[in-house]
């Protein structure tokens, strides 16, 4: 029997897409697909979403949704069954889809997000647009919200919210609660209350039939004061219902035999080809030839991503006879890090401030190492996309990180089932000791063929995590399952 979904995102690929979130929930409906879960998604009606929908139907019109008019539009794009919240006043801005061209968070964001989670609400129950869901699967705090509309309007729906990133907890002042149309006494610790304001994730996180977060480890992770960012309480209170099950990526995306990003395809057999690709880069980012390795970053620069300790280290990488090219956007310090850094070297460092998907894709295919020295990272999708593409990850041992990097100890790497390089401490001599590894590991060009290959034979596709979403769903829908989903206390 097919079970109906409803997924409900601030964002989406190919649609509109800031970073991993929109990545996943593009991904999502496919890997469902094969076990006879039909999703749709329930995106807000940016203008790029509006622009791109094909053979749309109206299926409902509000007169007042949180102050202003919308309708809700069916219809299908690039590959995705689609509902649309269609109100312009919210989201035909110029901008991104949270803030302002500066960065700065939209004011109204609570209203927008809270329509967006109404709205999730009332199509899951068969309020609007036809006969409901069998279950709601909401995304971080811009639509965890859902699951509260669910649970106090005493729906029979099922809901999963899955946490992408627990940093983010969607806090507004308490004066916005009456505007929410929750009762009364929702507003309370045991409810959407969340230090003296409302808290949109703590909402979901407390309604929710189950949460989900991006890895195993990182599901262990948050029910610790370091990572969980004030809701470990709730989290720890509610271990029975949190499962971590790691992202996937979409192969067919990201396939280096077929990338049309490459200046030269390739496969696990034909690495000698990513040589192109690493001239494509030294083209692009004004860089020396080398023989020592060509290190990569595509990342937001920010301390969460532990960008402040590798801008610290790139003396120290140059020094070691490497390179490094990077794509990235955040604080402004420290991207004036990495500028000064790549004038000090001219040569041997590249910076281009800001994101293009296509470089993204080269650096993967050309790079020899990507860096990921991340303070806390729920799954990560760059190291997947550098195993897959034999850009060996150099990475923290966090969260996702340390569930699909297997680090090339020297057991390992006798064992031959190395694919990475992993640190413990964000701090400089930490992430410097692993660089040096690597670039040691690199000059036995055996041994990083070994550790390039290993990581490219892993499948780090959809395939099991679709099937373990569409059992959790059943599980709690009070369907048959496929296979055994644990908790993160079963486990």
């Amino acid at each position: 029997m097919t079970l109906r979904a409803l997924s409900v995102v601030s964002e989406a690929y190919p649609l509109i897409k800031t970073g991993g979130l929109g990545d996943v929930a593009g991904a999502l409906p496919a890997a469902l697909a094969p076990y006879d879960v039909a999703m749709t998604t329930l995106i807000p009606g940016y203008a790029p979403v509006m622009a791109a929908l094909k053979n749309t139907t109206v299926l409902h019109s509000y007169t007042d949704l949180f102050g202003t008019e919308a309708r809700l539009v069916a219809g299908t794009t690039k590959g995705l069954d689609v509902i649309v919240l269609d109100a312009p006043a919210f989201y035909t801005r110029s901008g991104g889809p949270y803030g302002d061209a500066a960065g700065v968070d939209w004011p109204d964001n609570w209203q927008r997000f809270g329509a967006l989670s109404r709205a999730a609400a009332d199509l899951a129950e068969g309020k609007v647009g036809g006969p409901g869901f069998d279950v709601l699967h909401a995304h971080d705090w811009q639509t965890a919200l859902a699951a509260a509309y669910l649970h106090y309007d005493g729906a029979t729906v099922p809901s999963v919210v899955t946490v992408h990133n627990i940093a983010f907890a969607g806090w507004f002042p308490a004066h916005i609660f009456p505007a929410l149309g929750l009762p009364d006494h929702a507003f309370q610790i045991e409810g959407v209350e969340y230090y003296g304001g409302v808290g949109f994730l703590k909402a979901g996180l407390h309604t929710a039939d189950a949460i989900t977060t991006v890895s195993p480890t990182y599901a262990e992770e948050i029910r610790q004061p370091d990572f969980g960012m004030g809701l470990e309480g709730l989290i720890l209170a509610r271990r029975d219902h949190v499962f971590g099950i790691v992202n996937g990526i979409d192969t067919a995306v990201w396939n280096p035999a077929e990338d049309p990003y490459l200046a030269a395809p390739y496969e696990r057999r034909s690495l000698h080809l990513r040589r192109q690709n690493r001239a494509a880069i030294e083209e692009c980012f004004g860089l020396s030839d080398g023989i020592g390795p060509l290190f990569a970053v595509i990342s937001r620069l920010t301390t969460q991503k532990g960008m402040d300790v590798l801008a610290g280290t790139t003396d120290e990488i140059v020094a070691m006879g490497g390179r490094l090219a990077l794509i990235g956007t955040g604080d402004h310090s420290i991207e004036a890090s990495f500028n000064a850094a790549a004038r000090r070297h001219p040569g041997k460092i590249g910076v281009k401030i800001g994101y293009d998907e296509s470089l993204s894709h080269l650096l993967q295919g050309g790079a020899d190492a990507i860096l990921i020295p991340s303070r806390f990272e729920p799954c990560g999708l760059t190291q997947l996309y550098g195993l897959r593409y034999g850009c060996v990850p150099i990475a923290a041992d966090t969260g996702g990180l340390a569930d699909t990097i297997i680090d090339a100890n020297a057991a390992a790497l006798s064992a031959g089932v190395a694919t990475g390089f992993l640190f413990d401490g964000v701090n400089k001599n930490g992430l410097i000791r692993s660089i040096s590894h690597a670039t040691n590991s690199f000059a036995d060009r055996k041994t990083w063929r070994s550790i390039q290959e290993q990581g490219m034979r892993a499948d780090y596709s959809w395939k099991r995590s679709g099937r373990q979403y569409a059992d959790l769903y059943r599980r709690f829908a009070k369907e048959p399952a496929h296979m055994e989903i644990k908790t993160a206390e079963q486990r």
